[in-house]
């Protein structure tokens, strides 16, 4: 018989211990059953929103993929992510237009990208020219000379200290203090455009309303995601940096570089958040506090994928953009003066709370995440 003093947690703790392989997979088979429940109501009854929640999560899964790769490797949170990405932006925005717009002066260099013929004439029914896709490829090479920089200045050093994970956590906050703190010098902290301008969308079968930039974006993030599929599992480099995160000793004694490994990782990290940053900014716009926002969802579709785990990540992310944008048509029913229910929308800035929820809901139930192994 059971103890009148046991309660019911203390036997579920007990039954989890003795079998769990069973309730993992009890666990993992009901937050699938959950996410598709929820993605399924979603496209039947948003479905506008269901098709720009993955516009959304095209854009967070770039970032959430450098992120894990980063964490798959050097096996640190990097909170710089968020920050690093609104930096590519801007820069590639500094590469445009060649401006310093500060909170009281202006500095102009006197030449841009976007002073060269026909730069800023848009391709086609969008809404830029090339003089932006130029811009992204320099905001690319500068952001990942500024990761392998950073790596070979700072994180190197640490690791030859033999630093904990703790500490790196702690620099990487500091570096996105300081990337902040550069954009809000640089640039102030009003909101930029690349192309300023209201621009119409275009309607599509069952109700659906998209920019072309946004195709654009998807259509970008897409080719990205094959590349980075490809340079992982096609690859001598991929195959080195998979063994690495693996076992990181016996990737040594086997005779891997980690060292160029590592490079790799950041120099493969910088190049997605540029371009994850540029295509923010393209759906949004350009703002210094943007990053930060932006960081809880990288960091939910990561944990949610199962952290250092890419396509765990670009499944992660489509889950979380998604929920996001359908969590704006939403409506909660409230108690009004007139004793009667009044039913209004969820206020568009609680979406980025849907993430807090769903990296609660995934480290109470599988903290490994939907596609991590147990640890």
């Amino acid at each position: 018989m059971v103890p009148e003093s046991t309660g019911f947690a203390e036997l579920l703790n007990k039954a989890r211990e003795r079998y769990p392989a069973v309730f993992d997979n009890l666990g993992t088979a009901a937050l699938w059953v959950l996410f598709a429940g929820l993605l399924i109501a979603a496209l039947i009854l948003y479905t506008n929103l269901f098709v720009v929640g993955v516009i959304f999560g095209s854009i967070i899964a770039l970032g959430a993929i450098g992120l894990t790769l980063i964490y798959g490797i050097m096996k640190f949170a990097h909170f710089a992510h968020g920050d690093m990405m609104m930096l590519a932006a801007y820069l590639a925005f500094f590469a445009l237009t060649g401006r310093i717009v500060g909170e009281k002066t202006e500095v102009d260099l006197g030449w841009s990208l976007d002073r060269l013929p026909g730069a800023t004439t848009g391709l086609g029914p969008l809404s830029f020219g090339y003089g932006l896709l130029l811009a992204m490829l320099v905001a690319l090479i500068a952001t990942v000379a500024l990761f392998v920089a950073l790596d070979n200045l700072i994180y190197r050093r640490l690791r030859q200290r033999g630093s904990g994970i703790v500490i790196f956590a702690m620099v990487s906050l500091g570096i996105a203090i300081v990337a902040r703190s550069v954009i809000l010098i640089l640039w102030g902290p009003e909101p930029r455009f690349y192309v300023p301008g209201i621009f119409p969308a275009h309607e599509f079968p069952f109700g659906i309303k998209l920019k072309a930039d946004q195709i654009f974006i998807f259509a970008t993030v897409a080719i990205a995601a094959i590349l980075v599929y490809f340079l992982l599992f096609r690859t001598r480099i991929g195959k080195a940096m998979r063994a690495t995160s693996d076992n990181p000793e016996l990737a040594r004694v086997s005779g891997i570089d980690t060292d160029q490994v590592i490079r790799w990782t950041w120099a493969i990290g910088g190049a997605l958040v540029a371009v994850a940053g540029v295509l923010l900014a393209i759906q949004a716009q350009l703002k210094p506090e943007l990053g930060f926002t932006i960081l809880l969802p990288l960091f939910a579709a990561a944990i949610l994928g199962g952290i250092g785990s890419p396509q765990g990540a670009l499944i992660g992310a489509m889950i979380v953009g998604i929920t996001q944008e359908v969590s704006l048509g939403v409506e909660i029913s409230i108690a009004g003066r007139d004793i009667l229910p009044q039913i209004l929308p969820l206020a568009p800035g609680y979406k980025f709370a849907v993430a807090f929820v769903i990296l609660i809901l995934i480290l109470l139930v599988r903290p490994q995440g939907l596609f991590g192994a147990k640890a």
